[in-house]
């Protein structure tokens, strides 16, 4: 089926210039596309009539702190009529906004408002974006690779007030340590 999607030339023209490129692993391809194209590219794999992509599965984010353009945004589509799935993706720094998609796909409002609040990454002409899973006096995001393990501030019951406290918390990132190696791999030694 996804060769076929890509073999028709009526496809090329109209996405040659927009898709940078295309990895294809079993029975799925992942496209890769500018931030500036990623709309029309989910409207032509929606409406195309070779394509039909009309369930969007779901949206994630990939954050590689070290990259200039730090975060991939992934679009995961299903074609139910060719019972196929297609993944979209697109690489963005933090002060790039995305476009939202929700006019194309309703349940992206939900999957957009997650984006914003654990990631930071703005979504322009958005609904509704608000805070979906933090409190609204949050501060950070913190699904981000440079959010500390233990939050901006401790919440804590202190006995002698008898009431809830919250306490900023001064940890420096140079002093953290990180253990990359796997807990369940024996060690030789």
């Amino acid at each position: 089926m996804l060769k076929s999607v890509f073999s028709l030339n009526s496809q090329k023209k109209v996405l040659s210039h927009r898709i940078n490129s295309v990895v294809s692993s079993i029975n799925e391809a992942s496209l890769y596309v500018s931030v500036d194209d990623l709309t029309k590219v989910l409207l032509f794999f929606k409406n195309d009539e070779n394509c039909l992509y009309k369930v969007l599965v779901d949206i994630f984010v990939v954050d590689f702190f070290e990259s200039q353009k730090r975060f991939e945004i992934i679009y995961c589509l299903l074609s139910v009529k060719y019972n196929t799935r297609i993944k979209i993706k697109c690489r963005l720094d933090e002060f790039t906004p995305l476009v939202s998609i929700v006019s194309l796909f309703s349940n992206a409002n939900w999957l957009e408002r997650e984006i914003w609040d654990m990631y930071g990454i703005f979504i322009q002409e958005h609904p509704d974006l608000r805070r979906l899973l933090t409190d609204y006096g949050f501060e950070g995001y913190p699904l981000r690779k440079d959010f500390p393990l233990s939050g901006y501030v401790e919440c804590r019951y202190d006995e002698s007030q008898k009431r809830v406290v919250s306490e900023s918390l001064e940890l420096a990132q140079d002093f953290r340590v990180f253990n990359f190696e796997s807990p369940w791999k024996k060690k030789n030694k």
